[in-house]
């Protein structure tokens, strides 16, 4: 990191260098102690608009996006409708310009109404604005359905997004099968359902010469193979989320539902192989994996609750974490919720370079601050992180040159 000046004009990075000196009339603004990055590219994310705004809107997630430091969200397609529709992505697209703070790119749905039986339509979805295709948090369970979804899509130069559980395996689960699920009385999800899927997909992906990008990985096992799949050159990519380099299975506790994830949490030995997979370069981004629930998602028994948590104010600090004790390295670490997904998704962002939008964040690696559910920003309170203290305050937020969070 290097201490240096930022010029924007016109909504764009002008010049950037150790001491610039400001053109008469412009503002300035001082942030000693602060680190100034790229506005964060957050890969995965559900929102609750359209169909589900009782969880959270598209303003809402736009407010705490802006708090986290977000300036680009993929989209996930499990809205009602489900955004299997050339029109459904031009909306969520329009929608994000609509908010002034935030970009939308939408995934497609990869079969007709996530239904895992049809494939959806990938050339007119792409055309429309689709980055990649997914049926979000279903596994595309049959391996006729992935085989085609992948042919079909590397016609078009398209990734297939999977959720990377054996459906089968995983089906009624509720925590990692284990000694502690068996404790709290809890249906257990093996932890080899992952690798299962993964193995199965890499093997369709050398089949196909298709493109599968893994979402959310959790366990050593499956990273081991997405790490072997990369050094035989095959179109493999993954990301994990925080809660997995994070918390283990642990934080279910007493119950607590807002822990309950998909996939679930997992033990120490997993969470370790998740931080030296982000080390070495195997995990090629960070994304907040938010998944907004209603209280009355989550006050129910922990096996009957709805899987998912907010991720969109925590993404940033909870990754520095990993920085603070000396897992990754700042730049690192900042590749991986900038520069890195910013390339997996083809957009110019990601980087302060001259002549890019100057969307970007602000904050302090060492301000202090608690996660309490409730007075987080945005609408979705249903965070895994609640009570965890963190380093990371985002003091400023950017789009195109336009301050969108911070006084």
């Amino acid at each position: 990191m290097h201490e240096g000046e930022l010029l924007v004009l016109n909504g764009r990075i002008a010049d950037h260098g150790p001491s610039l000196g400001a053109p008469e009339g412009v503002e300035i603004i001082e942030a000693e102690g602060a680190v100034l990055c790229p506005g964060l590219v957050d890969l995965r994310a559900a929102i609750g608009e359209p169909g589900y705004e009782y969880r959270e809107t598209i303003a809402a997630a736009a407010e705490a996006a802006a708090a986290g430091g977000i300036t680009t969200l993929a989209v996930l397609p499990e809205t009602q409708p489900v955004i299997d529709d050339p029109a459904l992505v031009r909306f969520i697209r329009a929608r994000g310009e609509e908010t002034g703070s935030l970009t939308l790119l939408p995934y497609a749905a990869a079969t007709r109404g996530l239904a895992g039986r049809e494939l959806a339509e990938y050339g007119l979805l792409q055309a429309a604005g689709a980055v990649a295709f997914t049926d979000g948090a279903r596994q595309i369970a049959s391996s006729r359905i992935m085989r085609l979804a992948l042919a079909y899509a590397a016609g078009f130069g398209a990734r297939i997004v999977q959720h990377p559980e054996d459906a089968g395996l995983a089906q009624s689960g509720a925590a990692t099968a284990g000694a502690r699920a068996t404790w709290m009385g809890l249906p257990g999800i093996p932890a080899a359902a992952e690798a299962i899927g993964v193995a199965r997909d890499i093997r369709l992906a050398a089949l196909t010469g298709g493109a599968v990008h893994f979402a959310h990985v959790s366990t050593g096992e499956a990273l081991d193979l997405i790490r072997a799949a990369k050094e035989q050159g095959l179109n493999i990519t993954c990301d994990t989320a925080p809660p997995y380099f994070d918390l283990t299975e642990t934080a279910i506790g007493d119950y607590r539902t807002y822990a309950k994830l998909s996939p679930p949490l997992r033990g120490e030995a997993d969470r370790q192989a998740v931080v030296a997979a982000l080390r070495d370069g195997t995990v090629d981004a960070i994304a907040s994996d938010h998944q907004p629930r209603d209280a009355d998602d989550k006050r129910l028994p922990f096996a009957d609750a709805a899987p998912g948590g907010a991720g969109l104010a925590t993404l940033l600090a909870v990754t520095l974490a990993r920085v603070q004790n000396g897992d990754l390295t700042l730049p690192q670490a900042l590749a991986l919720l900038t520069l890195r997904p910013a390339a997996w998704l083809g957009i110019e962002a990601g980087a302060l370079a001259r002549g890019r939008p100057a969307d970007l964040c602000l904050f302090h690696p060492e301000k202090s601050w608690q996660v309490q559910a409730g007075k987080l920003p945005g609408k979705a309170q249903n965070t895994p992180f609640d009570g965890r203290a963190l380093e990371g305050v985002v003091l400023g937020t950017w789009k195109a040159g336009r301050r969108v969070f911070g006084a």
